[in-house]
């Protein structure tokens, strides 16, 4: 890798799930890395990551480590970002943050590049990527508000085990193991066994009976829209599939639109595919978008008793919902003057 040219990356969590997902979306998008840091936390500094035909050393995420480096992707836990995030921007760097630490945060733009890409502008530093689960959401939600305006949308998830981290793919995979075999399986990530079943249940509850997961849907939603007053009504459910997150969307709009608009504005919109062909059964699944950067739509269809329109959206939620969308956040930083200059 020239050192000359180029931007200089570091990432945080390159050893974890999304990590080696971002290693490789910064491969196949042939993104102009001259210097690569991967780090980690203490545990799994020492171990080697491949990147480029090349292999690297992981070192321990400290402060100095971000000396010189254009772009920290963190890709590891909310604490960690919390912690280290404000040093790589001390630093004069651009923290892209993967977690819901800074999401929220009224100074940090919260980015799905094909939606609100401009906001990169206003970053001071740090620049949060969405939930996994939002952006396959609103890559599906702002085409039809650009065509029709939004006013309300109620949305069930069916969300992939990948989205708990590697530790959830392990767990879904013990225990259909255990099932096969006549065990009772075990569970520690998910609030119950997941093989065989649907848990009602993304993170945590609050008070209020909502999961933590939903209100991210609600308040993500609108800060990347713009729309602060869009009623978002929500549920989010975790079922036994590896990747690739799935919701079915109730779209109230302010104007009337039909199926047929709806899928031209879909089609029409950078980042989706329309999979609609109810004659031939085709449709989006969480197979067909795993290892893919699209966010598949289809059973777009009127409501039968209003003006409303159902919608039906899947995404990968470790590439599009994660490593993709942040390296395209840094791809819009290098086009905008941000860094590589």
């Amino acid at each position: 890798m020239s050192k000359s040219k180029g931007v200089r990356i570091g990432i945080v969590g390159a050893t974890g799930a999304v990590g080696e997902v971002l290693l490789r979306v910064l491969e196949e998008r042939n993104y102009p890395v001259a210097h690569l840091s991967p780090l980690a936390s203490g545990r799994s500094a020492g171990s080697k990551i491949r990147f480029r035909g090349e292999d690297f050393e992981v070192a321990e995420a400290k402060p100095e480590a971000f000396e010189g480096l254009d772009i920290v992707f963190f890709a590891a836990t909310g604490s960690l970002s919390k912690e280290l995030a404000p040093e790589v921007a001390k630093r004069g760097g651009i923290a892209i943050d993967k977690s819901n630490t800074w999401r929220m945060k009224d100074t940090v733009p919260l980015v799905v590049p094909e939606v609100n890409a401009a906001a990169v502008d206003d970053h001071q530093g740090i620049i949060a990527g969405p939930n996994c689960t939002t952006i396959g959401c609103v890559m599906a939600l702002e085409p039809i508000h650009r065509a029709a305006g939004l006013k309300r949308v109620v949305i069930t998830t069916l969300q992939a085990v990948s989205g708990a981290g590697r530790d959830g793919i392990d767990e879904l995979e013990h225990q259909q193991a255990d099932i096969a075999a006549g065990r009772t399986p075990k569970h520690a990530i998910f609030a119950a066994p997941i093989a065989n079943n649907a848990i009602p249940l993304c993170e945590t509850f609050l008070d209020n009976g909502y999961s933590t997961e939903e209100v991210k849907l609600l308040h993500e939603t609108r800060k990347i829209m713009g729309l602060p007053e869009l009623e978002v009504a929500m549920t989010c459910v975790r079922v036994p599939v590896p990747v690739g997150h799935s919701a079915t969307m109730l779209l109230e709009t302010e104007r009337p639109l039909s199926a047929d608009e709806a899928r031209a504005a879909l089609a029409a919109f950078p980042g989706v595919r329309v999979v609609d062909n109810i004659e031939n059964n085709l449709f989006p699944t969480p197979r067909d978008v795993a290892g893919q950067d699209a966010v598949l739509v289809g059973r777009v269809r009127k409501d039968l008793t209003s003006d409303r329109l159902w919608v039906w959206n899947v995404s990968d939620n470790l590439r599009k919902g994660a490593a993709t969308n942040a390296v395209q956040v840094a791809e819009v930083l290098l086009e905008r003057g941000h860094v590589g200059r």
